[in-house]
């Protein structure tokens, strides 16, 4: 694992920030990190870069531990904090050299060319950062932390203050690099989530109240399967009301319906049989699922009711 997270636990002045949390993040998977404020997102992802030590248990990147090699993980680490730290009074390349030797990079000038285009920078490479607009102050800070080509990156807010055009070229480089690195991406735009990640962790006062892949996520708290079906000719309820393990039939029109069964029952299969039988021509056949949104409404909401 890139990143293995063990009984992690975190005090400030006698409140917990983090409750002894557990997590692994694997290579090829973009991890989506969401909470709540306070939760103790921001204060797991500065203990895995080093910037703060745990009071109890252990974070691993790469194989090494955060807390005894400090240095060593920042080899293998990029990072992109919520608060992007840039000097504003550097031009972008100059900003980029002046990293690329803080990381001692053999060839620098070659490598930040191919930042600058990984990031989209190449209208503004020659600009002094204070002069960009927020957007592409971000893809700076995207560029800084993909300089040395790690193996790990973490993203808090990455995508903040894009236009629809620049967020969807990031959101394709998010899934880009994240086909062979172990990417960890916080946000608080649960589109985001869906857009980009594999799977999705959910922390809440300091506790891990969810650890899915997306469409398993989003399927988890329905207390029944919903599923959307249509087809090219009307279709009575009568007849749909004869499929196996079908509760209800909501009508949304005369070709057009939902169908709600028992949670854990797929009665996808049933229905398309039922359209077979009936020389039916099946136009649509799809499982609703709540948005992520709603699921981490439902979780964090929960949490906070049974305190």
């Amino acid at each position: 694992m890139s990143v293995k997270v063990a009984a992690l636990t975190k005090n400030y002045a006698g409140q917990t920030a983090l409750d002894g949390i557990s997590f692994e993040a694997r290579p090829g998977e973009v991890l989506g990190f969401l909470g709540p404020n306070g939760a103790g997102k921001t204060t797991t992802m500065k203990i895995l870069t080093g910037y703060i030590a745990p009071d109890a248990g252990s974070a691993m990147v790469c194989g090494l531990d955060v807390a005894s090699h400090p240095f060593e993980v920042r080899t293998h680490l990029g990072y992109l904090p919520e608060h992007n730290p840039l000097y504003k009074d550097m031009y972008v390349r100059e900003f980029l050299l002046f990293c690329a030797r803080v990381h001692r990079l053999a060839s620098p000038s070659k490598r930040i060319e191919e930042v600058i285009e990984l990031t989209g920078l190449g209208r503004e490479a020659h600009k002094l950062i204070g002069a960009l607009s927020k957007g592409y102050r971000q893809r700076v800070g995207l560029a800084q932390a993909l300089l040395h080509d790690p193996d790990v990156l973490i993203l808090d807010e990455p995508t903040t203050g894009l236009d629809p055009n620049q967020l969807v070229e990031i959101r394709q480089l998010i899934r880009t690099l994240g086909q062979s690195k172990t990417l960890i991406f916080s946000t608080h735009i649960m589109q985001e989530v869906q857009a980009v990640c594999d799977r999705v962790l959910i922390i809440h006062q300091g506790q891990i109240v969810a650890d899915d892949p997306v469409e398993k996520l989003t399927l988890r708290l329905q207390g029944e399967q919903v599923v959307t079906a249509a087809w090219q000719s009307p279709v009575s309820p009568d007849a749909l009301g004869k499929i196996k393990d079908i509760r209800r039939i909501q009508p949304l029109s005369d070709r057009r319906v939902q169908l709600y069964a028992a949670k854990g029952t797929d009665i996808r299969p049933a229905i398309f049989q039922f359209s077979v039988a009936q020389n039916l021509v099946l136009l649509e056949l799809h499982q609703e699922a709540s948005s992520v949104e709603e699921v981490f409404q439902q979780l964090t909401r929960a949490k906070k009711e049974v305190q």
